[in-house]
């Protein structure tokens, strides 16, 4: 069992993370592939056989990764550094920035039970090309598993932070931790997740925790194993159904085709109010591109932005929602 040690200060400075993370999604997503046949979840089983279709590929080279990664068991801290709150590029550069300390003492760890191919020694000393490796082979597996099918993921998140954000405007932040049952149980001062592999404790000692809803995420909860980096606890959510995509709908196919798939895109996600920086991390695009796509949409009156200190916030006009809609 896993029990996380709160503050009253830990419990206001709680909070979810502002969507699907890129970075935990692909990492847990490489488990779940490589998990054994009594593990598998049965609504993702078309997923994994396409998955494993496309890297037989030679020019497909996920091998480091998927060593990185096995299919149970201890994983790397550095993979998900905390910088994948502002989406993949952002988190790419902060794997190939680790300092060779932490990489050394992570893949010792993994070393311990697994059996490593000899590039992982270039890891360890923390020589760049060999971390430029293991980043491209990261942006070659997502390309494949987990692009295609990032709107299904997204929306099975983003229906998970709606129950905690209702939680939250009911009961606080004590709410939002109690609605976790019942993979966890909250007692008010420490939250005890069931089924841990292991017997931990995690004092939070006033940083607060970053909780990370997840689609790949198996029915335990993770966290990070070193106690120093920033808290996060990773949880599963509903997966609505799995990764069977579905016939676009005849209106998205039409308002798509009016005013173009991204433009399309960024109306549903301003739908309920979303900023600038919000936009790009959910399309997987640049600040600037969201900002542009943004203006375009604003000149012709379907949305309005306002500024919130340094935050561009954006919401549908009545027209913007009555085209969505």
């Amino acid at each position: 069992m896993l029990r996380i040690y709160f503050s009253r200060d830990d419990v206001a400075r709680t909070r979810v993370a502002p969507g699907a993370d890129p970075v935990w999604e692909l990492i847990l997503s490489v488990h779940f592939f490589r998990a054994r046949r009594r593990d598998r979840d049965p609504l993702l089983a078309g997923w994994r056989r396409d998955v494993a279709t496309l890297l037989r590929h030679p020019e497909q080279d996920v091998r480091l990764l998927l060593a990185l990664n096995p299919p149970q068991g201890y994983f790397p801290d550095f993979l998900t550094p905390f910088a994948s709150r502002a989406g993949l590029p952002a988190a790419l550069d902060a794997i190939r920035s680790t300092p060779a300390r932490q990489l050394r003492r992570d893949l010792t760890i993994l070393a311990a039970g697994n059996r490593l191919p000899p590039g992982v020694s270039g890891l360890a000393r923390g020589d760049t090309a060999a971390l430029r490796h293991l980043t491209d082979s990261m942006e070659t597996y997502r390309s494949l598993a987990i692009a295609p099918y990032w709107n299904r993921i997204e929306n099975a998140v983003e229906a998970d932070r709606g129950l905690r954000a209702r939680a939250m405007l009911a009961d606080g932040a004590d709410g939002l931790l109690a609605s976790l049952r019942p993979a966890m149980r909250w007692d008010g001062q420490v939250l005890e997740v069931r089924h841990y592999p292991v017997s931990r404790e995690l004092h939070l000692d006033g940083r607060g925790l970053l909780l990370v809803p997840s689609f790949f995420c198996a029915r335990t909860p993770v966290t990070l194993v070193d106690p120093d980096l920033p808290p996060v606890l990773v949880y599963p959510v509903e997966r609505l159904g799995g990764l069977d995509q579905p016939p676009e709908p005849g209106r998205q196919r039409a308002l798509a085709a009016l005013l173009g798939r991204t433009r399309a895109r960024v109306l549903e996600v301003v739908g309920d109010g979303a900023s600038t920086s919000e936009i790009a991390r959910r399309l997987d695009i640049s600040p600037a591109a969201a900002s542009q796509h943004t203006a375009v949409l604003r000149d012709a009156n379907l949305l309005v932005s306002r500024r919130d200190g340094s935050t561009m916030l954006h919401t549908l006009t009545p027209l913007g929602r009555a085209m969505l809609d």
